[in-house]
């Protein structure tokens, strides 16, 4: 059986994509995997084998940090760290002269305080809180400290252990990601950082994305059947669809990314995709609008033409099997989602941090951003978001943000 193989191990780990995408994306045996995934969390949360899951942080923004391969020095960067001259920060001078506001702070801060936890090699994070991030808030008549560093606000009871240890630090910093290699730019990653290994940093509230412990969100026979029955249709559509369409969507990634961007306009607003064969014939005009509107931008006669070439193209994939077989992949998208929000919402029951979201009325309880399924030999991964609420959430412009402040440039 295909398990999570190239979904994250020997790649860099700077986009992942949602696994009801990789049908789109991952052609025949990417969509096998992405299936396969969903069946070995449903096995690893009925208690049938071991494996692991993280949680998503909503942090931001991402940090690497550890020594260079080429001099030894110590460093922090942004995703810049695996552009073709990487780019890397090692003295103040370096941050300055790249970043300002809120980002300049928090790396200068980054900077100072890492290196007491003495990381060996290469590893990744996201920032959940730098100077000046934490509050007191109080939320459904509880007191708790709050950092809100992307969408999701997280919450801690104001007189806990962990608020006094979070109080203590300067910066917050959650792990995911280990670069192994001799230079950036042939570094392979792995997904999990062994954060045991770190030396006591009292300014840095530093861990790993890890669940420890599953065993409250084990699911029960019913449940596991109910997972199971989707699973298994899921199965059945994937055994129609051409795998000539698979092959071309997946050579052709500009055009999977606009069928993408087209499901994506329900995400934004909240819905689900219909029917599947209107849905296909509304992405089809999508597509056409989208390079009609690009012609009537040009000014000349050569740029109109050059962009209904493009369409042209695009049209050809339109063929009568491969709208057929577009329509069940829609279908087989929906039962990815179904599947996966049921395995979310048991994963939700072992929340450690109290997550919300602001609005201008007030604090909304909300879930976790999502998760990362990895498999039991700890390597490959695949991204399980609740898209209809945390994506809504973050495109909505009812939800603030924690961009939302002056300092944030």
């Amino acid at each position: 059986m295909d398990n999570f193989t190239n979904f994250i191990t020997e790649q860099k780990n700077t986009h992942m994509t949602h696994i009801e995408d990789k049908v789109l994306y991952g052609g025949v045996n990417g969509t096998r995997q992405a299936i396969n995934a969903l069946r070995e969390l449903r096995d690893m949360l009925a208690g049938k084998h071991s494996g692991s899951v993280s949680v998503k942080w909503d942090g931001a923004p991402a940090i690497f940090a550890g020594t260079d391969p080429r001099d030894g020095k110590f460093f922090v960067a942004k995703k810049g760290i695996f552009n073709k001259n990487p780019k890397v920060y090692k003295t103040k001078a370096d941050v300055d002269a790249d970043t300002s506001g809120d980002l300049n702070a928090k790396l200068n801060a980054a900077l100072e305080e890492l290196p007491a936890l003495g990381i060996k090699g290469v590893i990744q994070g996201d920032f959940l809180f730098g100077p000046g991030d934490l509050s007191n808030q109080k939320i459904d008549g509880e007191s708790y400290l709050t950092f809100h560093p992307n969408t999701i606000v997280y919450a801690v009871p104001l007189n806990s252990v962990a608020a006094k240890n979070i109080r203590r630090s300067r910066i917050g910093i959650v792990w995911h990601t280990t670069y192994k290699g001799r230079s950036f730019e042939t570094m392979k990653a792995s997904y999990g950082v062994n954060v045991a290994t770190f030396k006591n940093a009292p300014k840095v509230w530093s861990q790993d994305a890890m669940l420890r412990d599953m065993t409250s969100a084990t699911m029960s026979k019913k449940e596991t059947e109910d997972v199971t029955a989707i699973l298994s249709n899921a199965g059945k559509i994937f055994n129609q669809i051409s795998g000539s369409t698979l092959r071309q969507l997946e050579a052709n990634g500009e055009l999977a990314q606009e069928i993408e961007q087209f499901n994506n306009t329900f995400v934004r607003k909240g819905t689900v995709i219909g029917d599947s064969k209107r849905h296909t014939a509304a992405c089809i005009r999508f597509i056409q609008n989208k390079y009609k509107k690009e012609a009537a931008k040009r000014k000349t006669d050569k740029g109109k033409r050059a962009q209904m070439q493009k369409l042209e193209a695009k049209m050809q994939f339109f063929s009568a099997r491969n709208k057929k077989s577009l329509e069940l992949m829609f279908e087989l998208q929906k039962l990815i989602v179904m599947a996966k929000l049921k395995l979310i919402n048991k994963l939700n029951q072992l929340k450690s941090i109290d997550t919300f979201v602001k609005t201008r009325k007030g604090f909304k309880v909300t879930g976790e951003e999502g998760y990362v399924a990895i498999d039991k030999l700890g390597g490959d991964a695949v991204k399980l978001v609740d898209r209809m609420e945390f994506s809504y959430n973050n495109f909505s412009p009812d939800i603030l943000k924690g961009w939302d402040k002056p300092t944030r440039n």
